[in-house]
């Protein structure tokens, strides 16, 4: 059986909830700022009647009120806005306890269990949540409903303001495949820049490309997002709160000049290595195998994978496997264009320090001196920034540090 799930976006959140107090401007365009007493300020939100003169949400006030001169300013009130975020998805609660938030403003909401108590229709069932919200809120809401998240999200933007779009198996074609690529959840400016390369216009021409070859173009995205485009996406709502532990985790990078020689090569998975430890000390995780991806300029990739014994977060654990794992299966003559370093076989700290070898009592007091260390890297980090402090061989990120640019990119 299919699941049902609701995709509910506030309409116009920020302006609406502002208008609240000011029903007399509702038929004003009118949009909240940071700072409207600033010319340097930007649009944060806007109502329907600013949209008709393409006021755009991040342009500054100074564009916006050169399209609509009689543009109504009000400042934000971000309390307001959490508090009554708060409100409606315990109004959402009321029909699942299956709620995911998605931002301020939108949450998914997965009714396949709680559907029969409501009369068993999903259109019902969402035309009776906007009612709903009007009556206790005065706010208004589109609604998607579909059998996954992804088209669900696609329906509530279909038809706005306070709609309600189902989207079925046998119409999603219809529905979906003819809107722009752009519009699919998670398709970026790099992914829709390759994607105009190849002629892949709709979200149908994307679902109709051949996904290996997405794979070989943008790697688990490119899959994934074919994946989404075809209706397969399985991915559950998750419960604010509910705490879904990773599988793995990963950092790439595409450099701007590729890589050359073994110099080179190690400096870019010393800086991945170093980015992973800190996500997987940041999810008190160790990991039991390391992961390399190497793509050369014509986009061939090499993938190896190592265990690790004991368990590890240390950036120089990390990088040494890794780089191992490079001497092994690539020649150190050849380009690099990109890197992938992956932690795999997780598992808690708690267990990993359950299966300390007890016999390695001197090694076991040497890693917490490393971990110790690790740490208060962290710790810097999060204080001065990502770029504060980072292993003496990585490359240089530009958008962080102001000195030496990336291997090869002072060439």
């Amino acid at each position: 059986m299919d699941r049902v799930i609701f995709h509910c976006d506030l309409n116009s959140f920020y302006a609406s909830v502002e208008l609240l107090s000011h029903p007399e401007l509702r038929h004003l365009p009118v949009a909240v700022c940071g700072d409207p007493a600033s010319r340097h300020g930007i649009i944060l939100a806007k109502n329907e009647p600013a949209k008709v003169f393409q006021v755009k949400t991040a342009e500054t006030i100074w564009q916006a009120k050169k399209k609509c001169p009689d543009l109504v300013l009000l400042p934000a009130h971000h309390g307001l806005y959490r508090d009554l975020s708060r409100k409606v998805n315990s109004l959402y609660e009321e029909y699942t306890d299956l709620v995911e938030p998605f931002g301020i403003d939108e949450s998914w909401l997965d009714v396949t269990g709680t559907l029969h108590l409501f009369g068993g229709d999903p259109r019902a069932l969402a035309d009776r949540l906007r009612d709903e919200m009007r009556r206790r809120f005065g706010l208004t809401i589109s609604v998607g409903a579909s059998f996954n998240k992804v088209f669900a999200k696609l329906g509530s933007d279909y038809k706005k303001p306070d709609a309600t779009t189902v989207i079925t198996r046998e119409n999603f074609r219809k529905i979906v495949w003819p809107l722009p690529v752009t519009d699919l959840l998670y398709v970026g400016r790099a992914a829709a820049r390759t994607f105009q390369k190849f002629g892949i216009r709709t979200i149908g021409d994307l679902a109709a490309f051949d996904r290996e070859q997405l794979f070989v173009l943008l790697g688990k995205n490119g899959a994934q997002l074919h994946d989404f485009a075809s209706g397969e996406d399985r991915s559950p709502v998750a419960p604010a709160g509910q705490y879904t532990p990773p599988k793995s985790i990963g950092n790439g990078y595409t450099f701007p000049n590729d890589l050359q020689g073994r110099e080179e090569i190690r400096a870019g998975i010393a800086q991945l290595a170093d980015q992973v430890a800190v996500r997987l000390r940041r999810h008190s995780m160790k990991c039991q195998g390391v992961s390399l991806a190497i793509r050369d300029p014509n986009f061939r990739d090499i993938s190896r994978q190592t265990r690790l014994d004991p368990p590890t977060d240390l950036a120089r654990e990390l990088a040494q496997a890794a780089a191992e794992l490079a001497d092994s299966c690539w020649n150190m003559a050849s380009p690099v264009r990109a890197l992938t370093v992956t932690a795999i076989y997780l598992i808690s700290t708690e267990e990993a320090g359950a299966q300390l070898d007890l016999f390695s009592a001197g090694q076991d007091a040497k890693r917490q001196r490393l971990e110790r260390l690790e740490n208060t890297l962290d710790l810097i980090r999060a204080k001065y920034g990502p770029g504060a402090i980072a292993p003496a061989s990585a490359p240089r990120d530009p958008a962080q540090e102001r000195h030496a640019p990336p291997p090869g990119g002072g060439k």
